[in-house]
């Protein structure tokens, strides 16, 4: 089960956040979903057990991503949400993207073939389309910020 967390002021552990695209807004986990123990039947829930698990595979016990750990019902932390992003990111222990229109699945048994069809869904992913992409992919610094929310 996921819960969340609020942590603020300078007792902050280390924590891992997720880059990816959003899907229609009925298929993603919201803050609201979390709260009440809802979403699991959504697409994007395979999102957040995708970062889960590469969080504890790093150690980490906190998680955060936008769609479920911003109350997008309230417009003041909407705004302090997307003036706050970039800080989130560069001071996150580590950054996993998830690309939901690449897939490794269809492995075959030459493995040229398989890099091929890998590398071609990479390269046209709809990840690198977006307007958040550069600042993700930025190096961190040790600043001392957390999101307001995070998963766990």
């Amino acid at each position: 089960m996921l819960s969340l967390v609020e942590r603020g002021g300078t007792n902050i552990p280390a924590y891992a956040i997720l880059s990816h695209t959003w899907g229609a807004a009925a298929e993603e986990v919201s803050y609201q979903d979390v709260v009440n123990n809802r979403g699991k039947e959504k697409a994007g829930y395979n999102k957040l057990i995708f970062c889960r698990n590469q969080a504890e595979k790093d150690g980490l016990s906190y998680f955060w991503i936008d769609t479920c750990c911003i109350d997008n019902t309230s417009s003041a932390e909407l705004s302090e949400a997307l003036t706050s992003m970039f800080r989130w990111y560069e001071d996150s222990a580590q950054c996993h993207v998830y690309l939901s229109d690449v897939s490794t699945s269809k492995r075959k048994a030459d493995y040229d073939v398989f890099d091929s069809t890998w590398g071609s869904a990479f390269r046209t992913s709809r990840w690198f389309s977006r307007g958040w992409t550069l600042q993700e992919l930025l190096p961190r610094t040790e600043s001392g910020s957390f999101p307001r929310r995070a998963a766990c």
